[in-house]
């Protein structure tokens, strides 16, 4: 297994949760060492009742390389980090998205199954989101929106270039 750098999609409230959920990612996967900028989270309304309006998108990734067969592991614990997040009445205020970035693709997992999900175990679902070719990300027909913009596909690359620099691939 070649291993692969350990990006984080963060979804959050306001500025503050941001950055405390960015330390609480750090406490549990190490230190941060590259993060996207920042950009509005409007292109659904599907986390407004929970977390409010107005919410920041940002991505990070770890240090370091890891291996790719943590996938689960790395989704169990982001949930749990959800939780710790959690205000007095329950909601969230961040959303936590882990996943494995490798020379040829962006992973991530979910707990929801869809016909191109594939079952990893434990609850977790695994889909590719973005592929690498011709010498970029390209979306598929499921990728999520903000996963398209140039933002996240600009941080991707960088994180890719750091891959190919860690892992001398």
């Amino acid at each position: 297994m070649k291993p692969v750098k350990l990006i984080i999609g963060i979804i959050a409230r306001n500025p503050d949760i941001l950055e405390q959920s960015i330390r609480l990612l750090e406490q549990t996967f190490g230190a941060v060492e590259l993060r996207s900028s920042i950009i509005p989270w409007d292109f659904s309304r599907y986390y407004q009742d929970e977390m409010g309006p107005e919410l920041l998108r940002c991505w990070v990734a770890h240090q370091g390389l890891f291996q790719p067969d943590r996938l689960i592991a790395f989704k169990k614990s982001t949930i749990a980090l959800e939780a710790q997040l959690k205000d007095a009445t329950g909601r969230r205020p961040a959303n936590l998205d882990p996943g494995i970035l490798s020379l040829h693709n962006l992973i991530l997992p979910t707990t929801k199954d869809y016909a191109h999900r594939i079952y990893l175990g434990e609850g977790i679902y695994a889909e590719v989101t973005l592929i690498y070719h011709q010498g970029k990300f390209q979306p598929l027909p499921w990728t999520y929106p903000d996963y398209r913009t140039a933002t996240c596909l600009e941080f991707l690359t960088v994180c890719r270039n750091r891959l190919i620099k860690d892992g001398k691939a």
